[in-house]
């Protein structure tokens, strides 16, 4: 009782303090590039009549106009021919990229050629790489290989070979209509050398790992190994990031001992694995419910050199709170500080629910006293966590005055947190409070009204059968 009063006290001289709480920013560490390939929102060039300034229209009018309204080509050849005349500079290519990129939305690669065409030969601007790149990007949208040939064909017609940024804009345009198969082909095409050749043709590895990640989303992780595979006979070989994205698929798929062997297999390939890998496996033994394997894998990372960081321990004393080892979990609670790794909200509350499911709510309090102290901000998870650890054991009466604080603060209830103090009210027949409780959800909007009704409910339900 005297570790909860210094808790009211402390809590009633900062009531702002869940309020500041800000939640861990997510880390990805798959690379990303977007093809040069237009979007379907365009910014349309500022075409003038009387010279007026671009910054009269705003940015995010541009991007809300089209300019094409149809598909039909005499349309399209109609709005372009009354534009021309007002245009300061009717040669410019960025000009007649963003009309053709916006046309494209809405025709067929056939009537977006013909309109290029009409273009050229009425402005006489010279189409650059950008240009043919958006007619590619259509073309592999609409799934058809050949198509995709006669856009690559197009280009080397003009004098503008198809290089690597042409192989991610056409493998991409495959993707996203799931043709996984063309995608392949138009990737093997460019790797050997089919596609003109120089030195800027082969695909890159950004282009690789986009195909390896679209395989593993879209089909079994062992079309991606097939893929592979193939590759290797082309000198293509997988790299960190590739392996990176393997692991994590298996990961998902809960397939353990596949992660180990990647790990294994990436040391082998001369690959050094990152703290990201290790974390991502380590989750996933949490996930399957083997969370004291987390342990051997925290230290085959410290064999290999592998510092770790927030979210290695995170994992670690989540993995062994899961599994009973509240013990072991606050020892490495511990080790972290001695390495120089601050706790933060989510290690505490981690830990502490692991305490609660112990059957220590008290030492979880003593825990929440020890995280304030360390300049560490509760939230409302962490809150809910006590309550309902307190409210579940023989603490009601603590439990019911860390409800009052929350309520003061305005903190919401979690449902499950919500439930077990309602049941635990209505056990030791404080009707009133547990009616009390109940309001308070729904003025709070903790929960819907349908939900806080049942959980009472069942409660007072379960009081009278039991007094039967």
């Amino acid at each position: 009782m005297g570790k909860l009063g210094g808790l009211v006290r402390k809590h009633r001289q900062s009531p702002s303090l869940l309020r500041t709480a800000s939640k861990p920013s997510a880390s990805s560490s798959t690379n990303r590039r977007k093809p040069d390939a237009s979007s379907s929102s365009i910014i349309i060039p500022h075409c003038q009549e009387n010279g007026d300034d671009d910054d009269q229209t705003s940015s995010e009018e541009k991007k809300q106009t089209h300019i094409f309204s149809s598909d039909k080509l005499s349309h399209a050849q109609k709005v372009y021919d009354s534009m021309l005349p007002r245009c300061r500079n009717p040669r410019d290519t960025s000009l007649h990229n963003t009309l053709l990129a916006d046309f494209c939305r809405l025709s067929t690669f056939g009537t977006s050629l013909q309109l290029l065409n009409h273009m050229k030969l009425k402005s006489g601007f010279v189409p650059n790489r950008t240009t043919f790149h958006i007619l590619l990007s259509q073309s592999a949208q609409t799934g058809e290989l050949p198509r995709v040939r006669e856009a690559l064909d197009l280009m080397t017609t003009h004098g503008i070979p198809p290089d690597n940024a042409s192989c991610d804009v056409a493998v991409r345009g495959l993707c996203a209509v799931d043709d996984s198969e063309d995608a392949i082909q138009v990737f093997k095409d460019f790797s050997s050398c089919k596609s003109p050749s120089s030195a800027s043709s082969s695909p890159d590895a950004f282009t690789y790992n986009f195909l390896i990640r679209h395989l593993c989303k879209a089909r079994a992780v062992s079309s991606a190994y097939r893929f592979i595979e193939e590759m290797h006979e082309l000198n293509v070989k997988p790299d960190l990031v590739t392996y990176t994205i393997l692991i994590d698929t298996v990961c998902k798929s809960k397939n353990l001992r596949e992660a180990m062997r990647l790990l294994d297999v990436l040391g082998e390939s001369g690959f050094k694995p990152d703290c990201y890998l290790y974390n991502t496996i380590m989750k996933a033994y949490c996930i399957v419910d083997k969370g004291f394997e987390v342990v051997s894998v925290y230290k085959k990372m410290k064999e290999q050199g592998i510092e770790p960081d927030l979210v290695t321990y995170n994992t670690l004393i989540f993995g062994l709170s899961k599994a009973g080892r509240v013990d072991q979990a606050r020892k490495y609670l511990g080790i972290m500080i001695d390495e120089g790794h601050s706790p933060d909200t989510i290690t505490y509350t981690t830990l502490m629910n692991g305490m609660c499911r112990k059957g220590d709510p008290m030492g979880a309090l003593g825990l929440l006293e020890e995280m304030e102290k360390e300049g560490c901000i509760p939230n409302s998870c962490t809150y809910n966590t006590l309550l309902q650890g307190l409210s579940k054991g023989k603490h009601l009466d603590t439990g019911f005055k860390l409800y009052e604080i929350m309520k003061s603060d305005s903190i919401k209830l979690e449902s499950s947190a919500y439930a077990t103090l309602i049941r635990s009210l209505c056990r030791a027949e404080q009707i009133a409070d547990a009616y009390g409780v109940f309001d308070y959800a729904l003025s709070s909007k903790s929960l819907s009204e349908v939900a806080a009704y049942t959980a009472l409910e069942s409660s007072l339900k379960a009081l009278k059968k039991m007094k039967s």
